[in-house]
């Protein structure tokens, strides 16, 4: 009895020998899905969630001509404030809504918004200047017709994926009026004191006959140096059709266009010009609806290059004084005449003749330098 009882015993598994079982199983447990672990690709990346741009917060809009210019500032970097990689895609939403009565304030938001255009990232670049934005949204008759003494409502969104567009910006507003027809038969003739424009009046805007034009304003800059040279007759070199949404550009500038006069009439005198410059001219028309002044869109713009090709004028105030013979000397007739003042006068020739109306012979070997 004592004996089976002791092999009993020795047969049964101990304390020590279920512990050492069991941190024997945790250990092969974790051993197994380390392996398990190292089947997968170590330190693959995940996905990264594309960025959201900056909210644009600076959207204007402005008449110009028969369109709006909407500008902003484009968005740097991401919500989150990582600078962008590339420019975002831009999208453009407008509305139309009824003008706003006496104390009424601006929307904060379109209520119709509508996608108008979508700008790719690639082609960003062709519409921003300095950072800043430019689109112009042109508006056609059924623009006028279909909303007439309305305001158009604009809003932008930008994106660096179709996912994650930015939220919609600042909205932007303005009152829309027809404005006329651009002028496009600028021409201009050099005088020895003057540019001299003239154009052709507008009779219409897109809707209809156009009001009566309160002036015309004249627009003047200087153009690059080196630009292909143009006639005096003013004709301009060709330009390139332009992207949707940006407008035709003047050949390259060295100063800006500026507004140099008023006219009430279809012509101009600019009398402030250097002989050999080269100039850029543009003429807006500018009509009156119920006190807000519109400008037309800019005419074809016009480079010239004034020359002095002008012979000057002709002398004045000439004297002869008869001085008979004296002490053996010949008789003489002295001349004199009023000084020319032009800048660029070279000095006189003189000619005699023995009969009026005929030029005669020149009797000076030398050009005279003085009257």
């Amino acid at each position: 009895m004592t004996r089976n009882l002791e092999l009993s015993r020795r047969s049964s598994p101990s304390l020590s020998d279920f512990k050492s079982a069991t941190a024997s199983l945790v250990v092969t447990t974790l051993a197994f899905a380390l392996v398990i672990a190292g089947c997968a690709s170590p330190g693959e990346p995940s996905a990264r969630k594309p960025p959201v741009p900056e909210t644009v917060s600076d959207l204007a809009a402005s008449q110009t001509g028969n369109s709006v210019l909407l500008t902003f500032t484009m968005p740097q970097a991401s919500l989150g404030g990582a600078p962008l990689q590339h420019p975002p895609t831009v999208e453009i939403y407008r509305d139309f809504e009824a003008v706003l009565a006496a104390g009424e304030s601006h929307p904060v938001s379109p209520k119709r918004p509508a996608l108008l255009t979508t700008i790719p990232s690639d082609l960003v670049p062709q519409y921003t200047l300095r950072g800043q934005f430019r689109y112009l949204d042109r508006l056609d008759a059924a623009d006028f017709t279909a909303h007439p003494d309305s305001i158009v409502v604009y809003s932008v969104r930008t994106s660096v994926s179709a996912r994650k567009l930015s939220a919609p910006s600042d909205i932007a507003a303005s009152r829309i009026y027809p404005a006329p027809e651009r002028v496009s038969d600028l021409k201009a003739e050099v005088t020895p004191s003057a540019v001299v424009l003239t154009w052709t009046a507008p009779e219409r805007t897109p809707v209809g006959t156009a009001p009566p034009l309160l002036a015309y304003r004249i627009y003047r800059g200087e153009a690059q140096s080196n630009l292909p040279a143009s006639s005096e007759t003013g004709a301009s070199p060709p330009a390139s059709a332009p992207l949707p949404g940006t407008a035709p550009s003047p050949p390259a500038l060295q100063t800006p266009l500026v507004n140099i006069g008023e006219s009430s009439s279809p012509g101009f005198s600019d009398t402030h010009v250097e002989f050999g410059k080269m100039y850029v001219y543009s003429v807006r028309s500018l009509v009156n609806y119920s006190g807000v002044a519109i400008e037309s869109a800019d005419s074809n713009f016009l480079t010239i290059t004034p020359r002095d090709v002008f012979p000057p004028a002709a002398p004045t105030g000439l004297i002869g004084i008869f001085v008979p013979a004296a002490s053996g000397g010949a008789a003489r007739v002295d001349l004199s005449w009023t000084v020319n003042v032009e800048t660029d006068l070279a000095g006189y020739h003189v000619y005699r003749s023995e009969q009026a109306g005929i030029l005669g012979a020149r009797l000076d070997a030398e050009l005279l330098l003085t009257p």
